[in-house]
């Protein structure tokens, strides 16, 4: 089921009607408590199988291995015991392997079997006897946060549950089953684990979040793509001005839909009085790449750097007694662990080598930082407690978009070879001509919603989210006003094709 669909307009409503009647119900606490998870996770079972039923098998099976292994993780490490404990260790690493074994088999498996047969010609004339998987829908994400729970009960970072339908409701919450964000068990599980009760200021903020999350799906990603699927679709006859239209307007395409679907999730959740962590902030505001991957699928990034940077040895790596140069040895480490963590997350986002190449180009961006010591220089908001950033800082925001811009074309383009021939196009002179242009009745109203966007998260960039205008404006009536003005951009330039968002295919 898609957020911006008419069977979640009356979804979600019939959804938050009876869970609340459930939470205002006059039995014991604990039996609502019980209540509402359960019908939690059947109502996201619903939102889940509503693509495709039979996934709920594998979703379910991942849910049931990590409650499990949680348990006999628990068993296996009493409090005093140090988190070295082998039994325990490998329960722990006993659920990774799974996990990540259906993780791989239905993401990985088709690539690598395809480029076996590039490899192999003689075996490719028997490749039409090959199984091919479908991607189940969500998979990495819900993957990733049921592989932290196992990591954490196994650092005593949290207790293992016995309540199973929480533990379930936990997986499966329906808001950020299928593109996140990835939360920990730390901070989502706990809140199942007790009695919640309606709050108007929170609702009424996910209001807010879900409006603007839908504004910039449905508005500015689904216009965008109009546009950007034309030029990709004929990219070899365009001029180089139109492909570098293209690559801009694909950068607010993938930030309008992914960040879309993250205001959504969270504003959903919090009509729930579920609390879910910040995904995206302002990343295009980033002074630097090192900056911009801080505020950047917020959720993916931090767990990327707790299960995999840290445990290499992070930014201050152990020092072997026999290394002559601890500096330079220490800067090794972390450029490696750089490489690895971006690459990782490249091929997290699919099985295509161009995936593989935008994470290592990102990893290079990232690397003079790393050597010169800036990749924390910038840590708060530009321009924080001005209206204006300075003309230094508006360069380096421009240019770090721009090399954002090129990263996307390589995420964009289906193979390496497309990407090289669409990064030749731009670099032609034709890049100094006008590029082609929709209608007026397009390009305008695409224009004015994308100066819209950034004119509004500029102005919230130090709130939680973009549309946190209640902070921003005190005066209630103009807050109204701007309400309504979003809500009829979207009924007059929204496109309701039902276009999915673009991570549900990773």
């Amino acid at each position: 089921m898609l957020f911006n669909s008419i069977e979640f307009a009356f979804f979600l409503p019939l959804v938050f009607f009876i869970y609340w009647a459930i939470g205002y119900a006059h039995i014991n606490e604990t039996l609502k408590l019980r209540l509402q998870n359960a019908f939690v996770l059947v109502a996201s079972y619903v939102f889940y199988g509503w693509w495709d039923w039979r996934f709920l098998l594998l979703i379910a099976f991942t849910s049931f291995c990590s409650w499990g292994s949680g348990l006999l993780i628990g068993k296996s490490v009493s409090s005093g015991q140090s988190v070295d404990n082998h039994k325990a260790k490998a329960w722990m690493i006993a659920n990774i392997i799974l996990n990540l074994g259906i993780l791989f088999t239905f993401k990985y498996y088709n690539f690598f079997v395809e480029e076996f047969c590039q490899f192999f010609p003689s075996l490719e004339g028997r490749s039409g006897g090959v199984i091919s998987l479908i991607l189940p829908v969500g998979i990495s994400f819900y993957t990733f946060q049921a592989l932290s729970y196992s990591i954490d009960v196994y650092r005593q970072k949290i207790e293992p549950t016995k309540d199973i339908i929480a533990f379930f409701a936990f997986i499966a919450f329906f808001p950020q089953l299928v593109a996140g964000p990835i939360e920990r068990a730390t901070n989502l599980l706990p809140q199942f684990l007790q009695n919640r009760k309606f709050s108007y200021d929170q609702a009424t903020d996910g209001m807010r979040q879900i409006l603007w999350g839908l504004f910039k799906k449905i508005v500015v990603a689904d216009n965008c793509a109009t546009y950007v699927d034309q030029v990709w679709a004929t990219y070899d006859t365009q001029t180089g001005s139109t492909l570098l239209l293209a690559a801009v307007l694909f950068t607010f395409q993938i930030y309008g839909d992914f960040s879309g679907y993250s205001d959504i999730a969270i504003g959903t959740a919090k009509l729930f009085g579920i609390k879910l962590m910040r995904n995206f902030n302002n990343p295009y505001f980033s002074r630097d790449i090192a900056e911009f991957w801080r505020r950047w699928h917020i959720s993916l990034t931090t767990w990327f750097r707790d299960y995999v940077y840290i445990p290499l040895g992070g930014s201050r790596p152990e020092v072997p007694a026999h290394i002559q140069n601890p500096d330079r040895y220490k800067k090794w480490i972390i450029v490696r662990n750089t490489f690895v963590i971006f690459l990782l997350s490249g091929f997290w986002h699919g099985a295509n080598w161009t995936f593989i190449a935008w994470g290592a180009y990102h990893a290079l961006l990232f690397l003079p930082l790393i050597l010169l010591g800036k990749n924390r220089k910038y840590t708060n908001q530009v321009a924080e407690g001005r209206l204006l950033p300075t003309w230094r800082e508006s360069l380096q925001i421009l240019c770090t978009f721009l090399l954002v811009v090129l990263g996307w074309i390589i995420f964009r383009a289906p193979h390496m070879p497309t990407f090289l021939h669409y990064l030749e196009g731009i670099c032609d002179t034709s890049i100094f001509t006008i590029p082609w242009l929709m209608n007026r009745e397009y390009y305008i109203p695409l224009s004015i919603s994308i100066i819209l966007l950034l004119l509004i998260e500029w102005w919230n960039r130090e709130y939680s989210h973009g549309f946190a205008i209640n902070k921003t404006i005190s005066i209630q009536w103009i807050r109204r006003i701007i309400y309504l003005g979003i809500v009829l951009i979207i009924i007059y330039y929204g496109r309701f094709s039902y276009n999915q968002f673009i991570y549900f295919q990773f």
